[in-house]
């Protein structure tokens, strides 16, 4: 589990194509500690760190998130959103964010002011039933507070901290972006499907 709160920028060091899968090789400070078996989100994507080489880490990533995410067009040199898992004593600043991506969504507008940034991100149609205004999601991996909801487009601020801290204050428009909405409306939703089944 993770809260979305990005602890640092990582860097894709080298990317090894595999038959079908691939293996990221990340550099980023902050993975003191950090032992093979663990969990890290990776722009929002939970893998498990197979190695540790001093600040570089190496995990494998199967087919099926390759094409369920970004991470299939990573190249290196490429700045990613890095957090290591929660522990039971960490703080649990955003939300309970799993790291299970629902859905590749698309930048199509950012407005900027003084201080502070609106992000206009499209979502797959599906996932729309989810988001609420006012509600919780995780882009790339970074907790976020849905500022509104229209048809399929959602708005976020993100204020100088959250365009410092994360790839989010670096993507233009057009860039894709993983998308996971707060689990506890896929859960309500499946008990009311169940209990109207009944």
């Amino acid at each position: 589990m993770f809260t979305g709160i990005v602890q640092t920028l990582g860097e894709i060091a080298a990317v090894e194509p595999q038959q079908d899968a691939s293996r990221l090789h990340i550099r980023g400070d902050g993975f003191d500690g950090a032992q093979p078996g663990d969990s890290v989100s990776v722009d929002g994507v939970c893998l498990t760190v197979t190695s540790v080489d001093g600040d570089v880490i190496t995990t494998d990533v199967m087919h099926e998130t390759l094409r369920r995410t970004t991470l299939s067009s990573v190249s290196p040199g490429q700045t990613v959103d890095l957090e290591l898992a929660a522990t039971p004593s960490s703080r649990l600043g955003g939300h309970i964010v799993q790291g299970h991506i629902d859905g590749v969504g698309r930048i199509v507008g950012r407005r900027p002011s003084e201080h502070w940034e609106l992000v206009d991100v499209q979502l797959p149609a599906e996932l729309t039933r989810y988001v609420v205004e006012k509600g919780s999601i995780a882009i790339d991996g970074v907790s976020l507070t849905v500022v509104a909801i229209e048809d399929d487009v959602l708005t976020v601020s993100l204020i100088p901290e959250t365009l410092r801290r994360t790839v989010l204050g670096r993507k233009d428009v057009g860039a894709g972006v993983n998308v996971e909405v707060d689990v506890i409306g896929k859960y309500v939703e499946r008990l009311l499907a169940a209990r109207l089944e009944r």
